[in-house]
């Protein structure tokens, strides 16, 4: 038994002098002060006008290929809307140059390189990946398909139907058709409003996208970012052979048309037997060179860009139980001004409810300052996240090579942080003075009218009923 005790006696000694101490409080941490340079790019132009931002790293056999040319949705005809986006996938699955389609994916396949295209609002936009080994023969594959693309009319009736499929199905989902309505509402028949239709679709042609090519494909300047396993004046060298028959001044781009009338607001309503309701409202907002971007960053974030920190999710989610997610956005418009939208979904029963709710919270942030503690979290959410904005080597190239190609000042992301850091509570109140009006919001919303805690009349705007459309 003593000998035991001897054993036990130093243990006890030892667990004693090793109390735990009162755990710290998160808000009580301390750390130095995050220290992040944002990479800079810088382009090297080619005799040929085709501007190359280049990222060496070898820390993977790989490279990363991404190319931005052309134009987009915007310039599609009125009759041919969905032109652009039928253009971008037949670049990717028609065939190109020596290659018909088949073997052109038995090509990447051999690869095992990951190729896609596709349209946006201004531009064209193609990805390539591959091994280092094959950079060479990926860069001759990417030129056949800018500069000699098959378009192959059996792919090319493939991708109409499967168009046609999506078009002919969008009702059926309550978010899709709430956006494309909401979308049409604030821009009228100006093409950021307009949507593919079935007809539209039928009478594209193979015509159509040569013609289309031809003007803003094959001989328009080229914005090329690569990244990974390379030396840059092997690449440099490569994109000049490969690429010598290329031409273009570097800058160029398709005119977009000017902004149209849109529709006086109004309650856009697409009645849909469901349990619940979709729910957005809108407004044509800023673009990129309106100096007050930083300052609407911030309002939007203490408004409903903020997760769980904004007022919208607080009250309509965690105090109300009202939604699951709400939310709010300003898509800044790189070349003509974009939306506001905030929305959410609730039960039917509680729509008129969310709605008001939601432009009482709006009305609040233009009538009263925030406080400064919405404020210092608003402007450290949004200065800690930017590093994000860099977490791969082509994240850094693309990010770099998209703000020049939109003639963002050549500091924009160096000054980022400081223009988000300079808001001040005033500036707050004023930029919801200016940018935020829910009395003039278009408002849409899908559900089952029958069960609405109110009538959609009550909301205060002329009700216009949205018809399911025929295909």
């Amino acid at each position: 038994m003593m000998s035991f005790l001897r054993w036990l006696l130093p243990i006890l000694l030892f667990l004693a002098g090793c109390t735990p101490q009162s755990p710290v409080r998160p808000d009580q941490l301390s750390f130095a002060p995050l220290k992040f340079e944002v990479p800079r790019i810088e382009p090297v132009t080619l005799a040929n006008g085709i501007r190359l931002y280049l990222h060496e790293d070898h820390e993977l056999p790989l490279v990363e290929i991404s190319v931005t040319t052309g134009s987009g949705g915007i310039v599609d005809p009125p009759e041919k809307t969905g032109l652009a986006d039928l253009l971008a996938v037949l670049l990717r699955t028609g065939g190109a140059g020596d290659f018909s389609p088949e073997a052109f994916d038995r090509e990447l396949e051999r690869m095992a390189a990951d190729f896609t295209a596709a349209a946006d609002t201004y531009t064209t936009q193609l990805a390539l990946s591959l091994r280092r080994d094959d950079l060479r023969a990926g860069l001759e594959m990417l030129h056949d398909v800018l500069s000699r693309p098959k378009f192959d009319a059996g792919r090319l009736e493939l991708a109409r139907r499967q168009a046609i499929e999506l078009v002919r199905r969008q009702d059926d989902d309550p978010g899709a058709l709430a956006s494309r309505e909401l979308m049409r509402a604030l821009y009228g028949e100006h093409p950021l409003g307009r949507s593919p239709s079935v007809a539209g679709l039928e009478s594209i042609r193979r015509e159509d996208l040569v013609a289309r090519h031809r003007r803003d494909l094959a001989e328009t300047p080229l914005w090329i970012g690569i990244s990974g396993d390379f030396a840059s004046a092997e690449v440099t060298r490569l994109m000049t052979e490969i690429f010598a028959d290329r031409t273009g001044g570097a800058g160029s781009r398709a005119p977009v048309p000017p902004l149209v009338a849109a529709e006086a607001p109004a309650l856009w309503l697409a009645e849909k037997e469901i349990p619940q309701s979709t729910i957005l409202l809108g407004e044509v907002a800023i673009d990129k060179d309106n100096p007050d971007v930083p300052a609407v960053r911030v309002m939007n974030f203490i408004l409903g860009g903020g997760g769980f920190n904004s007022r919208l999710m607080r009250e309509v989610r965690s105090n109300r139980g009202l939604a699951y997610s709400v939310y709010s956005y300003y898509d800044i418009g790189r070349r003509l001004p974009g939306p506001f939208v905030a929305g959410c979904e609730t039960r039917n029963g509680a729509t008129a409810e969310v709605i008001t709710l939601i432009r009482g919270i709006m009305t609040d942030l233009r009538e009263t300052p925030v406080t400064d503690e919405e404020l210092r979290i608003a402007r450290e959410s949004l200065i800690n996240s930017f590093v994000f904005a860099f977490s791969d080597s082509h994240q850094v190239v693309n990010q770099q090579m998209r703000l020049d190609y939109y003639d963002y000042a050549p500091d924009y992301l160096q000054t980022y942080r400081d223009r988000i850091a300079a808001v001040t509570v005033a500036d707050v109140q004023r930029v919801a003075r200016l940018y935020l009006h829910p009395d003039r919001q278009q408002l849409v919303l899908v559900g089952n009218p029958a069960e609405f805690d109110a009538a959609p009349e009550s909301l205060g705007l002329p009700v216009k009923k949205l018809e399911r459309k025929t295909p």
